[in-house]
Protein backbone atom coordinates (compact mmCIF):
# COMPACT_ATOMS: atom_id res chain seq x y z
CA UNK A 1 0.00 0.00 0.00
CA UNK A 2 2.83 2.40 0.92
CA UNK A 3 4.51 1.65 -2.43
CA UNK A 4 1.32 2.47 -4.34
CA UNK A 5 1.07 5.85 -2.61
CA UNK A 6 4.61 6.70 -3.70
CA UNK A 7 3.86 5.68 -7.28
CA UNK A 8 0.66 7.74 -7.26
CA UNK A 9 2.45 10.81 -5.90
CA UNK A 10 5.24 10.47 -8.48
CA UNK A 11 2.68 10.10 -11.28
CA UNK A 12 0.82 13.23 -10.13
CA UNK A 13 4.06 15.23 -9.91
CA UNK A 14 5.15 14.00 -13.34
CA UNK A 15 1.79 15.06 -14.80
CA UNK A 16 2.05 18.50 -13.21
CA UNK A 17 5.59 18.90 -14.56
CA UNK A 18 4.41 17.92 -18.04
CA UNK A 19 1.62 20.50 -17.88
CA UNK A 20 4.18 23.17 -16.93
CA UNK A 21 6.64 22.18 -19.63
CA UNK A 22 4.14 21.39 -22.37
CA UNK A 23 1.70 24.32 -22.32
CA UNK A 24 1.66 28.11 -22.30
CA UNK A 25 -0.94 29.58 -19.97
CA UNK A 26 -2.01 32.80 -21.69
CA UNK A 27 -3.95 35.28 -19.56
CA UNK A 28 -6.31 37.29 -21.77
CA UNK A 29 -8.47 39.76 -19.86
CA UNK A 30 -9.83 37.65 -17.00
CA UNK A 31 -9.54 34.22 -18.60
CA UNK A 32 -6.69 31.76 -18.95
CA UNK A 33 -6.19 29.95 -22.25
CA UNK A 34 -3.88 26.98 -22.75
CA UNK A 35 -1.63 26.92 -25.79
CA UNK A 36 0.40 23.79 -26.56
CA UNK A 37 4.14 24.40 -26.77
CA UNK A 38 6.13 23.11 -29.72
CA UNK A 39 8.84 21.88 -27.36
CA UNK A 40 9.05 21.11 -23.65
CA UNK A 41 10.43 24.24 -21.98
CA UNK A 42 9.67 26.69 -19.20
CA UNK A 43 9.88 29.71 -21.54
CA UNK A 44 6.68 31.77 -21.45
CA UNK A 45 4.84 29.17 -19.36
CA UNK A 46 2.66 31.90 -17.86
CA UNK A 47 2.14 34.92 -20.09
CA UNK A 48 -0.20 37.86 -19.53
CA UNK A 49 -1.36 40.04 -22.40
CA UNK A 50 -2.27 42.85 -20.01
CA UNK A 51 -0.55 46.19 -20.76
CA UNK A 52 1.21 44.74 -23.81
CA UNK A 53 0.67 45.90 -27.36
CA UNK A 54 -0.51 43.42 -29.95
CA UNK A 55 2.75 43.86 -31.83
CA UNK A 56 4.78 43.11 -28.69
CA UNK A 57 2.78 39.94 -28.04
CA UNK A 58 2.93 38.69 -31.61
CA UNK A 59 6.63 39.45 -32.01
CA UNK A 60 7.65 36.82 -29.44
CA UNK A 61 8.92 34.03 -31.67
CA UNK A 62 8.19 31.13 -29.32
CA UNK A 63 4.59 32.23 -28.82
CA UNK A 64 4.11 32.96 -32.53
CA UNK A 65 5.31 29.49 -33.54
CA UNK A 66 2.98 27.92 -30.99
CA UNK A 67 -0.04 29.83 -32.33
CA UNK A 68 -0.63 32.95 -30.24
CA UNK A 69 -1.79 34.77 -33.37
CA UNK A 70 -4.60 32.29 -33.94
CA UNK A 71 -5.55 32.44 -30.26
CA UNK A 72 -5.79 36.24 -30.30
CA UNK A 73 -7.79 36.05 -33.53
CA UNK A 74 -10.25 33.56 -32.01
CA UNK A 75 -10.58 35.73 -28.88
CA UNK A 76 -11.35 38.80 -31.01
CA UNK A 77 -8.25 40.70 -29.88
CA UNK A 78 -7.00 41.17 -33.45
CA UNK A 79 -8.70 41.25 -36.84
CA UNK A 80 -8.03 38.87 -39.71
CA UNK A 81 -6.20 41.70 -41.51
CA UNK A 82 -3.91 42.31 -38.52
CA UNK A 83 -3.26 38.59 -38.27
CA UNK A 84 -2.30 38.36 -41.94
CA UNK A 85 -0.05 41.41 -41.63
CA UNK A 86 1.82 39.93 -38.65
CA UNK A 87 1.90 36.53 -40.33
CA UNK A 88 3.68 37.99 -43.34
CA UNK A 89 6.02 39.93 -41.07
CA UNK A 90 6.87 36.95 -38.88
CA UNK A 91 7.34 34.56 -41.79
CA UNK A 92 9.98 36.94 -43.08
CA UNK A 93 11.88 36.76 -39.76
CA UNK A 94 11.61 33.04 -39.04
CA UNK A 95 14.29 30.56 -40.07
CA UNK A 96 13.32 27.86 -42.57
CA UNK A 97 13.03 25.28 -39.79
CA UNK A 98 10.85 27.56 -37.63
CA UNK A 99 8.72 28.50 -40.65
CA UNK A 100 8.14 24.82 -41.49
CA UNK A 101 7.27 24.08 -37.86
CA UNK A 102 4.76 26.94 -37.88
CA UNK A 103 3.18 25.76 -41.14
CA UNK A 104 2.89 22.19 -39.85
CA UNK A 105 1.20 23.44 -36.67
CA UNK A 106 -1.28 25.53 -38.68
CA UNK A 107 -2.14 22.55 -40.90
CA UNK A 108 -2.86 20.40 -37.83
CA UNK A 109 -5.26 23.02 -36.47
CA UNK A 110 -7.24 23.18 -39.75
Amino acid sequence: MHFLKKILIIAILAGALYLLLGYHYIIIDKSVKMLKKSELTLKYTVFSTKAKSTEAILSIRELWIDGIGNLLLKEGKITQEEFELFKNKMEGTLSEEELQEYRNKMQKED
